[in-house]
Order: C-alpha cells, then sequence, then structure tokens
C-alpha cells in the first residue's frame, strides 16, 4: 500500500514534531516512511527573502517552488512505488499552501501557464490532507518564532496565514483539522489517530479517542452570500448490483468544471457487529467498466456538495438535485466529523443555517435507502447494516480508505 500524506497549517502549528512522530508510529509497523521536507524552508535557507521580494518577483518565486515541490514530491513517489513494503509519504505542506500565499490572479496565471488545474493539484494528488491549527488559535502563550530561524510571524499574522492556508484546502474529499483545545501531546495522538483511521489501521487503546462523523437535516439553501467562502462540487453516485445481499458497491464521480475524480466503494457486512467500508481512487476508464454494472433498482444520486470552514469546523453539505426520487426534492445534509457529542454539537453548527434535526443513525437519510425506486424497507442490506452501525469497525465513522491493516490484521491492497 502506497498512501500521501499532507500535513498543513500556519506557523508554529507542530508540522515538524508531527511528521517526526508519525515517522516513527508507522516505521514501528514496519511500514516504510519518507519525508518530504518544506521546499519553502529550504529555499529560504539559501538566502531568499520573500518580504524583500518585488510582486512579479514573488509570483516568479511562487512558481517556481511549485515546480520545485512537484519535482521533490516525484522523486519520493518514484521510490516509494518500488517499495515491498506498505509506505506512507508525509509532505510537509502541499501543493495548494502555495495558493495561500499569492493573489487569485497570480495563481489562476499560474495554473494557465503551466496546464495546470486545482481539481488534479488539491483533489487527486493526495490521499489525506491533516491541518494542524496554529497555536497562534488557542494556545498563544506556547506561540513563538524562535524555532524556526525563518518564521518572522506576530500571532495576527500566524492566524490570518492559518486561515488562509485551510481555505485553500477547502474542497479535499478527505482534510482533518487537528486544534488546539487539548495539550500538544494529546494534539499529535489526534494527528496519528487521524491518519490510522483513514487509512484503516486500528489503533485500539494505544491513542485517544478520535472524532465521529454527524449528520444534520437542513431545512432549506440560504443565500449563497451568507457562507464563507466554499467550494462546490458536482457529485454523481451509482449503486452497484453485487451477488451477495451481504455488500453493498457504489461509484462516485466528484468534480468541477468538468474535471474529475472517481472513487470504487465497496461495504461489506463482516459478522453481526462489523461493518466494513473500503474506498479507492480509479480512473475513467474503470469507471466506465464499472458502470456496466450499475443496479437498476437504484436511481442515480446528483449532488452539490459544498464544502467550508466554520469556527475552525470543516462542513460537507450535500444538495439533492434532479433527476431523483420525490423523497429527495429539496433534500439538504450537513455533515461534521467531531468529538462533541448530543447538545453540545447544537452551539458548533453554522449560525446562517436553520438545523431540523440530527438525522445520523436515521435510516431514512441514508444514501442507499434514499436511492431506492421501491420503499427503502425492502432493503435487507441496509437493515442489517444499520443494526450495527454503533459498532463499524472505524468507531469514529471514517471510512476504510485502502487498509493496510483492519483489526490489526493485514487489509485489502490496492
Amino acid at each position: 500500500m502506497l498512501y500521501k500524506l499532507i500535513l498543513t497549517g500556519g506557523p508554529c502549528s507542530g508540522k515538524t514534531t508531527g511528521q517526526a512522530q508519525l515517522s516513527t508510529f508507522f516505521e514501528n509497523l514496519g511500514w516504510k516512511v519518507y519525508r518530504v521536507p518544506e521546499t519553502a524552508t529550504t529555499l529560504f535557507s539559501g538566502g531568499i527573502r520573500f518580504v524583500e521580494l518585488k510582486q512579479n518577483e514573488a509570483e516568479t518565486f511562487q512558481e517556481n517552488l511549485l515546480k520545485t515541490m512537484m519535482a521533490m514530491e516525484k522523486t519520493f513517489l518514484d521510490l516509494a512505488e518500488t517499495s515491498e513494503k506498505d509506505c506512507l509519504i508525509i509532505c510537509d505542506r502541499g501543493t495548494m499552501d502555495a495558493a495561500a500565499y499569492m493573489s487569485e490572479s497570480a495563481y489562476k496565471r499560474i495554473l494557465k501557464t503551466n496546464s495546470w488545474n486545482t481539481v488534479e493539484l488539491r483533489d487527486n494528488r493526495y490521499d489525506q490532507v491533516v491541518h494542524l491549527v496554529t497555536a497562534a488559535v488557542g494556545a498563544e502563550k506556547f506561540y513563538n518564532t524562535e524555532d524556526n530561524p525563518c518564521r518572522s510571524e506576530g500571532l495576527e499574522e500566524a492566524r490570518k496565514l492559518d486561515e488562509l492556508t485551510a481555505q485553500a484546502w477547502v474542497g479535499h474529499p478527505y482534510i482533518d483539522f487537528i486544534d488546539n483545545s487539548t495539550s500538544f501531546d494529546a494534539k499529535l495522538k489526534r494527528l496519528i489517530s487521524s491518519v490510522c483511521k483513514r487509512i484503516g489501521i486500528d489503533t485500539s487503546d494505544r491513542l485517544g479517542k478520535g472524532s465521529q462523523k454527524l449528520k444534520f437535516l437542513v431545512k432549506s439553501m440560504p443565500p449563497d452570500t451568507v457562507f464563507p467562502p466554499y467550494q462546490d462540487f458536482d457529485v454523481v453516485h451509482d449503486y452497484l448490483t453485487t451477488n451477495n445481499p451481504k455488500i453493498q458497491s457504489r461509484l462516485r464521480k466528484r468534480g468541477q468544471n468538468g474535471i474529475w475524480s472517481y472513487q470504487y466503494t465497496t461495504r461489506r457486512c463482516e459478522s453481526a457487529d462489523q461493518v466494513v467500508e473500503i474506498r479507492r481512487q480509479i480512473i475513467h476508464r474503470d469507471y466506465v467498466n464499472y458502470l456496466t454494472q450499475r443496479d437498476d433498482c437504484h436511481y442515480t444520486v446528483y449532488k452539490t456538495r459544498r464544502c467550508f470552514l466554520w469556527e475552525h469546523m470543516y462542513f460537507q453539505m450535500d444538495i439533492y438535485k434532479a433527476p431523483c426520487h420525490p423523497r429527495c426534492n429539496g433534500l439538504i445534509l450537513l455533515e461534521t466529523y467531531t468529538t462533541a457529542k448530543g447538545e453540545d454539537i447544537i452551539p458548533k453548527l453554522p449560525s446562517f443555517l436553520e438545523v431540523v434535526k440530527e438525522v445520523t443513525r436515521d435510516p431514512s437519510y441514508s444514501m442507499y435507502n434514499l436511492s431506492l425506486k421501491a420503499e427503502w424497507s425492502t432493503s435487507n442490506f441496509h437493515k442489517d447494516a444499520q443494526n450495527v452501525t454503533k459498532n463499524i469497525i472505524d468507531p469514529n465513522g471514517y471510512s476504510l480508505n485502502n487498509p493496510g491493516l483492519v483489526n490489526n490484521q493485514p487489509g485489502i491492497k490496492s
């Protein structure tokens, strides 16, 4: 298995220490770990001072920084692809971080000049993005610029850069935010836990409990103007036929401006108390081939997915679109991952949305049941799966993305 991870965040967020602890953890599991250094720091150590650059020089620098970053990543990726071990590549910042340090017009010009596009740079290049929030937000007394000679930002600038960096990655399908609500040691444990859960490694009691996925019904769509900066995606889901009633298979196409990424997912009932969900990226050719197995018992599901940040929490909002079953007309569902539970989560939800109720475990709002042409109660598999949701292998609601280990046993390799 090869897993490519980005560590990003504002100044003094713990990226360097986090990278070291992640490396030790995965090496202890027998993985090969490659660490891609931060390109900007490497260049700055050669005498470049960003604050001294003129606007045109700064834009040229960012363009060359991106080229250098991609070349460095390719060097490690080529080595990882020949590894006989499971391999983790940890990148200290990624391609979208550059967008936080330049104007929107400059960023678009660089994309056009190099025939790059945001979907490829952001969505298809990395398996997971982890944003470590700067100490300047919630842990101010620990913020300092002494540990890094290339760092000179004050508290306010650090907060601004943290926000801009986070916004640059909004829209990536697998992004986790690690804030400063705990001690630094616990913060790093949450970092490791988030990566393990995305990969599908059962950490048992070695790491503290992470977040759980919660789902909410939203009454209506407010005007776009009330939202913070957001990214909208077109999403298309199709369920596939299977020979085993205990297995669900589905395809997802997700994109912007006609540029798509593709995913194949299986959800399998292992026993009365275990459900395993496995996701993997596929290419367009495989997507077209899988579509021939479309299940005629289900409608194709069309959505607009809106991704945005609110008070340092990451939200995804699915707006169902026609053609669809009448039960989906006007349906809007909001999802987030959080450690908050029960009534504690309500104050954290976006204030500009009218949330009707939580529907996390309500079978009426599962996409599988929503897409059925018949009444959802006719689905034997989903009734079985719904009964064991609380004991799913991933106890915090994350799907198992190309797992290397499940319950400490070898998993399915991509």
